[in-house]
């Protein structure tokens, strides 16, 4: 099973999952632990390969099914029946597939950085790595990733914290996760086409350069669906600014709760 850590708050019923994205782990979130502590009961997950989770089996490759499973067994083991969900990057990703798999245990989802399309650049970018993933080290290839994403010098801390946790990765384990790329364009097609009635919120750095033009598109043709965008901020928006990141998201989660999950 996968690594997690849970924090109960007595004063709440409310729990909120974190899922980090490819790369990361649950430390990405320690600009947001103490906020949401003092609100809501939270977990924090290692997704299978990532922190101090190890790799869950030894597959060839691997699915976004298989990953959301693991998700699954650690709230039967942690015993969530139902969550907010607060995502970043690909995390966001899994999330919105977790929904399809069990629709009853998501409350709402906070999707930070979200990725709902590949443009030409992204595309590019992941054909590029498609080459190379089995020729260069792959930390070279995850820095030279990073830097295109988020090239600003305010950036900088968001790199260098996805860059640091990927040291935690080994070679194989990156070629498992890059392999997901494959998976993506049906997937996110499928997710654009068919909106669902779950509260989300979209929040995007107004320097994401990469994703935030079609979430502006994406957000109007979805009802139950809104769009904050942070100021000064790039991709890992929740890390750039983290203190706009966790009063919009608390305050977002809150309002669902208190109108039983309508907006």
């Amino acid at each position: 099973m996968l690594y997690y850590k849970t924090y109960p708050n007595s004063n709440s019923s409310e729990w909120v999952v974190f899922v980090h994205g490819a790369g990361g782990s649950s430390s990405i979130w320690f600009k947001q632990v103490k906020d949401y502590c003092q609100n809501f009961n939270v977990l924090m997950v290692d997704l299978r390969g990532h922190g101090r989770s190890q790799t869950q089996k030894p597959y060839e490759q691997y699915s976004f099914k298989e990953i959301c499973q693991d998700i699954i067994e650690v709230l039967d083991e942690a015993k969530i029946q139902s969550a907010h969900f607060v995502g970043i990057s690909l995390g966001t990703i899994l999330i919105r597939n977790l929904y399809e798999m069990v629709p009853d245990r998501v409350k709402s989802m906070i999707l930070g950085g979200a990725i709902m399309r590949l443009n030409f650049r992204a595309k590019v970018l992941s054909a590029f790595g498609d080459w190379f993933k089995t020729l260069m080290p792959y930390l070279w290839l995850y820095s030279f990733f990073a830097w295109i994403i988020m090239p600003k010098k305010r950036h900088r801390q968001s790199r260098l914290l996805f860059v640091n946790e990927a040291k935690k990765l080994c070679q194989k384990e990156f070629i498992y996760w890059y392999r997901l790329i494959y998976e993506v364009n049906p997937l996110l097609k499928y997710f654009n086409e068919k909106p669902i009635p779950v509260p989300i919120l979209f929040v995007m750095g107004d320097e994401d350069h990469m994703f935030l033009p079609f979430i502006k598109k994406l957000v109007p043709q979805h009802p139950f669906s809104r769009l904050f965008v942070v100021s000064n901020s790039g991709h890992v928006c929740n890390v750039d600014q983290p203190d706009a990141f966790n009063e919009i998201t608390i305050s977002f989660i809150h309002e669902i709760s208190q109108s039983s999950g309508k907006i």
